[in-house]
């Protein structure tokens, strides 16, 4: 007997997101493990070996997640292209959202350190002789990012919220997974959570400000890495430690201090302000 795949789009969100979840991993463990495993071998339990079976495993881990989403959206929703309902549509109106994230993502970084620099909590640095590198490098970095997290939680898991919940529950739902799965860390740095919080909000609410593209999110979150990534990779700020890590931003991570969580405040009630004026906060 044919299995009848359409069934799964009746299940539960939460069955629906957790066989997803189960048929992704299914896909990559086979393949993770054994590349694991012979780089242990080869080259023993040294943090060079764990960056480069990550560099190895998790490429593959989304290529096949992108795989699975066409899958998905065939043979259980019926749907030829669910990256279109995802919000890569409209390619020239998405490449100017991203232009214009990118540009308030960057700056907003930068302001949170000239804030600093004015209050004497950080004092720049003259920029490295490999800076321009580190300029270039860090703009491949946030948009790869930035394409790749989107995709993931403000076009995959969005959906799938949004199919069996109201828009308000699926975006609080969303950014507080997305600011748990980007917490997984020591317990001094869950000041960080709120923040993520806050970010994913403002995330779900340029989607909707912008007709459902990814555009916009897209950009503004790879500006906020490419800013970080600036700064603090090419070390052009020190710390002057006149105030507690946990003002400043703890490991220095900008997000995870106050200062962080009170300027994406002020983001995320600009842009919710802009989506509500529109009449778009509750927009899938």
């Amino acid at each position: 007997m044919k299995p009848n795949f359409t069934q799964i789009a009746q299940f539960p969100t939460p069955a629906r997101i957790g066989l997803f979840v189960v048929m992704l991993l299914l896909m990559w463990v086979p393949i993770a493990l054994p590349i694991d495993w012979f780089v242990s071998a080869t080259y023993g339990n040294t943090e060079a070996a764990r960056n480069l079976v990550t560099i190895l495993t998790m490429p593959l881990l989304y290529a096949e997640f992108v795989l699975l989403v066409v899958l998905w959206g065939r043979f259980v929703y019926g749907q030829t292209n669910l990256f279109k309902r995802y919000g890569f549509r409209q390619p020239r109106k998405n490449l100017r959202d991203v232009v214009r994230g990118v540009s308030v993502g960057l700056l907003s970084l930068l302001l949170m350190f000239v804030l600093q620099s004015a209050f004497g909590w950080v004092v720049w640095q003259f920029p490295q002789p490999t800076f321009a590198r580190i300029f270039l490098e860090g703009a491949g970095v946030a948009i790869a990012y930035g394409v790749a997290e989107e995709l993931l939680f403000r076009g995959w898991l969005l959906d799938e919220l949004q199919r069996g919940y109201s828009a308000q529950t699926a975006l609080l739902t969303s950014s507080i997974i997305y600011a748990a799965l980007h917490c997984i860390r020591p317990l001094q740095e869950s000041i960080q959570f709120p923040a993520l919080i806050i970010l994913g909000l403002i995330l779900v609410w340029a989607k909707r400000l912008t007709q459902g593209r990814l555009g916009l999110s897209i950009g503004f979150h790879a500006g906020l890495i490419w800013g970080y990534y600036i700064v603090n990779v090419g070390q052009l700020v020190t710390y002057s430690d006149q105030v507690p890590e946990w003002v400043t931003g703890i490991g220095r991570n900008p997000l995870a201090g106050i200062v962080g969580i009170f300027s994406l405040g002020a983001i995320a009630l600009w842009i919710r302000g802009a989506a509500r004026r529109q009449g778009r906060v509750g927009m899938s």
